[in-house]
């Protein structure tokens, strides 16, 4: 594999996630979810779940805290082994530490998968999965928010990916194995 850290980017409900564990299960390579690394933390009840728990009601994180995160989080991923990052950067300063951070510890062969998706199909994606996953960040209004915190965010993190690491943009409206189909031909993934 000639990539030893791959970005899955795109806005939420466009299967980034689903199509992150497949591509690192594919690869042998760890899935590592930010979302899952916030609730994780939050339901930890430590000080630094006390600071993010903003994110239920829809708020973006600062990326102070989002590096916050990645600082307490990354040391702990396995040293070698290459990793799929869900969920993270979405704003520019998330890209350029995590990008650095990479870079310090060898791991300089990036890719980035951007997911693309029209905006009523994400809408009916999240309603769906908020109807089967319970999940409190799933509410009509949180997920506004969080698609008007993404449009202004999002474009200049993925310029300085565009940038960094060698980008892809995939159709995200297939079915999912015809989705993670087109990611491995991107990648060359037999």
């Amino acid at each position: 594999m000639k990539y030893n850290i791959i970005f899955v980017a795109g806005p939420q409900g466009s299967g980034k996630g689903t199509q992150g564990r497949k591509l690192a299960d594919k690869l042998g390579f760890l899935f590592w979810e930010m979302g899952g690394a916030l609730r994780a933390i939050l339901a930890s009840g430590s000080e630094l779940g006390e600071k993010i728990s903003v994110m239920n009601h829809g708020v973006l994180l600062s990326d102070e805290l989002i590096i916050e995160v990645l600082k307490d989080q990354l040391p702990l991923l396995p040293i070698g082994q290459g990793i799929v990052f869900d969920g993270v950067p979405r704003r520019l300063v998330q890209g350029q530490f995590l990008v650095g951070y990479c870079k310090e510890h060898g791991m300089d062969k990036m890719a980035t998968i951007f997911i693309d998706v029209p905006r009523e199909e994400c809408v009916r994606r999240l309603l769906l999965r908020a109807q089967h996953e319970s999940r409190v960040d799933d509410t009509p209004e949180a997920m506004a928010q969080r698609f008007r915190d993404y449009d202004e965010a999002i474009k200049p993190a993925m310029d300085y990916l565009k940038g960094q690491t060698t980008f892809f943009t995939i159709d995200g409206t297939p079915t999912p194995d015809e989705i993670a189909a087109n990611i491995n031909k991107a990648l060359g993934v037999e």
